[in-house]
C-alpha cells in the first residue's frame, strides 16, 4: 500500500489522535481492547486531553482521500501526572498508532522520523515512549535508536537521545 501524506496535527485533529491511541493499544489482534476500555483509562486519556497543549507536537498520515491512517505525537508530562513512558519532567513522551491495514508500509517509521526531527529542532535532549513487550513496533523503535531503560509490568520504557 502506498499513497499517504504526512501533515501536522492541529486543533481539529483530536478524533484522529484518539483513534490512533486506540490503535496503539490494540497492536495485538488476539487481545483487542474495546475502544471504551482504552479511553476509560485515565492515564491513556492524558495523551489526548486538551489537544494541543503548549509543548505538544504531532503529525497525521493521511490517505489519498485525506483520511487519517496513522498519527504520532508527543506530549510533556509532570511527575505527579505521568504518562506510561514517563522518565523525567522536560522529556517529551511519544505516542504512535497506525491502522492495521497500513502497518508495515512505512507509515509508522515516517511519522516517527518526523517527530524525532521536530523534537530535536525544538531543543529536546531525549524523547521517551512505552511499548508493550511483544509489540512488533519495538523493532521499529530499536532500529531508530531507542534503547530500553526500564521494564514496567508488561511494558518497556524506551528512550532515544536527540543530540
Amino acid at each position: 500500500m502506498s499513497g499517504y501524506e504526512i501533515r501536522e496535527a492541529g486543533r481539529g485533529d483530536s478524533l484522529a489522535l484518539t483513534e490512533a491511541l486506540v490503535e496503539a493499544a490494540n497492536w495485538d489482534a488476539l487481545r483487542m481492547r474495546p475502544r471504551v476500555t482504552v479511553l476509560a483509562d485515565p492515564v491513556r486519556r492524558r495523551y489526548i486531553a486538551s489537544w494541543p497543549r503548549p509543548g505538544d507536537a504531532g503529525y497525521l498520515a493521511c490517505d489519498a482521500e485525506g483520511v487519517a491512517v496513522g498519527a504520532g505525537w508527543y506530549r510533556m508530562f509532570q511527575a505527579d501526572r505521568p504518562g506510561l513512558g514517563f522518565v523525567a519532567a522536560g522529556v517529551p513522551e511519544l505516542i504512535l498508532g497506525v491502522r492495521p491495514v497500513w502497518r508495515a508500509q512505512g507509515v509508522g517509521r515516517a511519522l516517527l522520523q518526523r517527530l524525532l526531527q521536530r523534537a530535536a529542532e525544538e531543543g529536546h535532549q531525549r524523547i521517551s515512549l512505552s511499548v508493550e513487550r511483544g509489540n512488533f513496533a519495538q523493532r521499529l523503535y530499536t532500529s531508530e535508536g531507542f534503547t530500553l531503560v526500564e521494564a514496567r509490568g508488561a511494558s518497556d520504557v524506551m528512550v532515544r537521545s536527540l543530540r
